[in-house]
């Protein structure tokens, strides 16, 4: 007899195209950071969403205000002033050096913003005949066709041929290998401070400065893609601000309205000299609801200080993890992130283990092939990491 579970997949199979590659899960219900599937299995969910649920699912607060908002204004297009526009950037440039904001839909929309106001900037602002966008190995910075080409990775590229032209790569933590990627007719630098599709990779300070000094040095903008290592995620409102480093250009996305679409570019007003009335656009981008969640998302963020609870909550979580690996010899090679962005880097191809947690009702991610990627709601029981810990632990402990 067929499953409603079956016949979901079948329905899916009859509806949609063939482009995700989906988890053996149903999702009917969720709340903070439990979700529920089909049957009524209960799952702890240390993904929220790709880092996007960083205040958990249905947080109430955001629920009410959302319900407000859509009863008083939700879209009227960018032809118009916004004051819930205006209250989300103002609460967003205040937690970074940036003074400028575009807003948009997605990551990959803001990153797309960041590239063109680069050549923008460089060609009609500084005269200067420059294009080139130079990105490291190892990183994600979207899907359009544009960001597909500064990713730089064949398995995102393949068949959509040929890529947009003007993207150059370096190996990631080689200063070497980026210098000699910049030329004269290089714009800018895009980087992720710390890599989360590459495998949860931190930047070490000292490459973290020298690629900003070098930025400096030959005089072309770096930009920070913080697409998913924003908004408190690890342990500082943004990742660039643990280096000690001020980028010309920072994106933003997937935590900014909890689940709603919203991406945001930010700037310095020198830089946003390289836009004008009609060279850039967004239909949807940054309407009264979405602005009015994402407003109330900082709020929620910057009262409880979820910034420093991801430090303290993450830390104690990679400790645990570290002792499981000195417990269990051979199980897990290293440790890496900041706050709740945390990479666990097994010795082995972590499929089967990421199997086993599912089935057990642990919800995360393996990326790299051998790295359980966990990025919880910043809101999470520290119980549920516990009781994740201690399952991973059951898990390696048995093979």
């Amino acid at each position: 007899m067929t499953t409603s579970f079956e016949a979901l997949k079948n329905r899916e199979e009859s509806l949609l195209c063939r482009t995700y590659g989906r988890y053996p899960i149903s999702v009917q219900r969720a709340e903070g950071s439990r979700m529920w599937d089909h049957e009524g299995r209960e799952y702890i969910d240390l993904l929220s969403g790709i880092a996007v649920t960083s205040l958990g699912h249905c947080h109430p607060e955001l629920a009410e205000v959302m319900a407000r908002q859509a009863r008083k204004l939700v879209h009227v297009s960018n032809l118009f002033y916004q004051e819930e526009q205006l209250d989300l950037a103002e609460k967003l440039l205040s937690t970074l050096h940036c003074t400028k904001a575009f807003f948009c839909n997605s990551g990959a929309e803001a990153n797309e913003a960041a590239i063109k106001l680069a050549r923008r900037y460089m060609q009609r602002v500084r005269g200067v005949d420059a294009h080139e966008v130079v990105t490291l190995t190892g990183a994600f910075h979207g899907r359009t066709l544009a960001t597909v080409a500064a990713t730089g990775q064949e398995r995102f590229q393949d068949g959509f041929a040929p890529m947009p032209a003007g993207f150059r790569q370096a190996e990631w933590g080689d200063i070497d290998a980026l210098r000699a990627a910049i030329t004269p007719a290089t714009a800018g630098v895009l980087v992720e401070m710390v890599q989360g599709e590459g495998g949860v990779r931190p930047m070490t300070q000292d490459y973290a400065r020298a690629v900003a000094d070098l930025c400096r040095e030959k005089g072309v903008l770096l930009m920070v893609d913080e697409i998913q290592t924003g908004l408190c995620r690890t342990g500082r409102f943004w990742a660039h601000q643990h280096y000690g480093v001020e980028p010309d250009i920072v994106t933003s996305a997937k935590a900014l309205a909890n689940g709603l679409p919203m991406g945001a570019m930010m700037t310095t007003d020198e830089v946003a000299q390289g836009f004008v009335a009609g060279s850039h656009a967004t239909t949807f981008g940054a309407g009264a609801l979405v602005s009015s969640v994402a407003a109330a998302t900082l709020d929620i963020m910057k009262r409880d200080r979820l910034d420093e609870r991801a430090t303290a909550v993450g830390g104690r979580a990679m400790e645990r993890f570290r002792a499981i690996g000195a417990k269990l010899p051979g199980t897990i090679e290293e440790v890496r992130g900041y706050g709740l962005m945390i990479g666990i880097v097994l010795t082995f191809s972590g499929k089967e283990v990421w199997k086993e947690l599912v089935a057990r009702g642990f919800v995360c991610n393996n990326t790299q092939e051998k790295v359980l990627r966990l990025v919880p709601a910043l809101t999470i029981d520290e119980a549920d990491l516990t009781a994740f810990a201690d399952t991973l632990e059951d898990i390696l402990a048995r093979r």
